[in-house]
């Protein structure tokens, strides 16, 4: 699990510092999901907490939010080794009822079935040897925030 509350989030034009078999993930603006389902033939999202809590302070004003959130964290497994470490920060309101149900699907499959959603501007981080990206997604009136980290071994 990393420690999401202390990062720094950066433009995505600052990726150009990552190496690039890192860029490809981090700059890319399809389907993580889908993306991962190519690569590994055996892909799996394992949830380890789906609960209503307060985003940390640089998530809540990203989404413009002071409200209770679903706050999701979640693996994705490539052939039964984590890959990407995943945190997903979904306000409470009639747009994401639907998102709330979903289980142990990917979040990704929603959000890029549905055309009414749109993606914002993407930003990244940096722990270590461990990139992130984060973008926020709109559905009616309602933003939500993915953030997704990158295991060293999908890339080195």
């Amino acid at each position: 699990m990393i420690d999401t509350q202390t990062l720094v989030w950066q433009d995505l034009a600052l990726s150009k510092k990552a190496p690039a078999a890192v860029q490809l993930w981090l700059d890319d603006n399809t389907s993580l999901t889908a993306k991962l389902k190519q690569q590994f033939s055996d892909f799996s999202v394992r949830v380890l907490s789906q609960q209503q809590a307060t985003p940390h302070a640089h998530e809540a004003s990203i989404i413009n939010t002071s409200k209770t959130c679903t706050i999701r964290e979640v693996e994705l497994l490539g052939n039964g080794e984590v890959v990407v470490f995943a945190r997903s920060i979904i306000p409470l309101s009639d747009d994401t009822q639907e998102i709330l149900d979903i289980g142990s699907k990917p979040l990704g499959e929603i959000l890029f079935n549905n055309p009414n959603i749109k993606r914002g501007a993407m930003q990244i981080t940096q722990i270590g040897h461990i990139w992130g990206r984060r973008s926020t997604f709109t559905i009616g009136q309602t933003s939500l925030l993915v953030s997704e980290f990158f295991m060293e071994k999908l890339y080195a």
